[in-house]
Parts: C-alpha cells; structure tokens; sequence
C-alpha cells in the first residue's frame, strides 16, 4: 500500500519566532490517522528567526535527528555538549534515560531552516548521547546514501533502532529507485525538487508512506533532494 502526505495537509504551528510544518500528530496538530509511521514518530520542517529557538526542554527514549538545510544552530544539553553547526552538518541526540537540551539560531540576521525527525528506539532506559556530522557532498550522494543507521559504522550516525535513514540529490531527469526488503516499512521525504511516481507529482513537503514491500522509482523532473526511512515493521 502506497499514501502520499500532501505538504499542504501538514499541521501547522507559528509562534512568531517558529513557523514549524509536522507530517506527524506533534503539539497542537493531532490526527489520529497520522501518529507516525513505524519507528518514525515526527518529521518537523522548522523556520527559526535569527536569536530564537528552542529554549532547555527534556526528552527521554527517543532519537532525535536534527537535518540543518539553512543557517546555523547552537546546541547546548545537560551532558555537556556545547557546539554549533551549520547547513550541510547533521546531528543526533539519543535522549534514553533522559537529556535535557536547548536549540538556538546563532545567526544575528539568518533564519534557521531544518528538519526535525524523531525516532522510536528498540530498546529503552539507555545512557543518553549525542553525535554530530557532516552530511556527505551533494554530488556525491545522487543515489541513496546512508546517513543513520543502527548498523555501527553503515553511517556517520549510529540509531539505536533496526532502521536506516538515506540520502539522496538527484539531478534534473534521475531516477531514484526505492528498493523494496520483506517486512520493511519505507517512508520517503521530499525535501527539495519536484519528482513523480507512477501518475503522482511530489513537491516538497511531500512524504511517501509504503507499508508493502514493491521496488517503485521515482523520476525526477529538477534537481531534488529527499530522504529515505526504511524501518522494521
């Protein structure tokens, strides 16, 4: 089975300093036709205004990815790590026992653009932790490359779930071909670009949700940019 989330029927919130997109019930947007998708529990797509963002708040057992598309961010958390990172640059926060961190926009006249993904770990009531890396080139990654895995060293980054996260920025006229493994669940996000599958147009902000394993491809009619879930069921 194969549904599409539409960009526009995404929740929204806006709080002057945030205008945050959710492909998930998260917040004030509850679906319950939409409480994630597997071990995906959120995919947020967040603008923050320069000198803004997300003050000291506490999570427990969940990965959280954050994908920085534009500006640059401070992270600062209650183990200790202070650091900030800029577009292209990806980092993961595996809350476990639980962290509590905060998450700024360091730029004076930039907004921050990102993504924000959460993910359901296997196993609950580890020690917390955080990992930071660069995403691999663009030209480099035309064909899904993995960027999160719980596979150790498969990716910079490692989950602590059975699943994988993958990256791809495909040229005007590729086609990424998303492959199909039994008892997987995939999910796709158009992050950039404009692409078609069978009759379907996708736009960013799209997600592709597949729940039946069937290899599918995906045609790209610009140069795109997406990320690929593939989960245990």
């Amino acid at each position: 089975m194969i549904l599409i989330h539409e960009n526009m029927s995404r929740g929204k919130t806006s709080k002057g300093w945030l205008n945050s997109f959710h492909t998930f019930s998260f917040g004030g947007f509850q679906d319950p036709t939409r409480m994630g998708f597997g071990p995906l529990r959120v995919i947020n797509e967040d603008w923050i205004i320069p000198g803004s963002g997300f003050s000291e708040h506490a999570h427990d057992n969940m990965d959280i990815l954050t994908v920085l598309l534009e500006g640059k961010l401070r992270h600062q958390d209650t183990m200790g790590n202070v650091s900030t990172f800029e577009a292209g640059e990806i980092q993961l926060m595996s809350a476990g026992t639980g962290v509590s961190h905060s998450e700024m926009n360091a730029s004076e006249n930039e907004t921050a653009h990102l993504l924000q993904i959460w993910m359901i770990p296997d196993v609950r009531g580890t020690a917390p932790r955080y990992q930071q890396a660069r995403l691999p080139a663009a030209e480099d990654t035309r064909d899904w490359t993995p960027i999160a895995s719980g596979t150790e060293g498969e990716a910079p980054l490692h989950l602590l779930s059975d699943s994988r996260i993958l990256i791809a920025n495909p040229k005007e006229g590729d086609v990424s071909t998303i492959p199909a493994r039994p008892g997987r669940l995939v999910f796709v996000h158009i992050v950039d670009g404009l692409a078609r599958i069978d009759d379907e147009n996708l736009r960013p902000g799209d997600g592709l949700q597949i729940s039946d394993p069937e290899t599918l491809e995906l045609s790209w009619l610009t140069n795109g940019k997406a990320l690929l879930f593939d989960m245990p069921r």
